[in-house]
């Protein structure tokens, strides 16, 4: 069993409380669902923001899924011009037995435009709140 760190992103639509925790839930499971992961493998997962998001802590979303004893950590993101408003990031630290090229990693809505160069990406453009329809396989994901 090895230590793998896996990354995600999601974009808000507005920073509401609602909206976000709908989101950050919405990241959390896609992560644990595409690298058939349960909260037992996790050993921690940072969050960071976009300093335009402060309806909630992002965490504050898997610890309403259940994650209690898993530790997790908010942090701001560094403020970039030009850089994509709205935006909550994950790295969630596992132990997995997929090695660094079977990891799955997982941008959401908007956030799906920031890490196409990866090539085991499930990237979701934007579509309503909860779709995952359009989710193209991380063998399609193109530039």
């Amino acid at each position: 069993m090895a230590v793998r760190a896996v990354r995600g992103a999601t974009q808000l639509e507005a920073d509401e409380r609602e909206h976000l925790l709908e989101r950050v839930a919405e990241l959390v499971k896609e992560v644990l669902r595409s690298n058939d992961l349960t909260n037992d493998d996790l050993i921690s997962v940072v969050f960071t923001a976009t300093g335009d998001v402060r309806s909630e802590f992002p965490a504050y979303a898997a610890r309403l899924m259940g994650m209690t004893d898993v530790p997790l950590l908010c942090a701001r993101e560094l403020e970039i011009d030009g850089s994509m408003p709205r935006v909550v990031r994950l790295m969630a630290h596992v132990e997995t037995d997929l090695s660094r090229q079977q990891i799955t990693h997982v941008y959401l809505h908007g956030a799906a435009a920031l890490r196409r160069d990866l090539s085991h990406v499930y990237a979701v453009p934007d579509e309503p709140a909860g779709s995952l329809a359009g989710a193209a396989p991380a063998s399609e994901v193109r530039p």
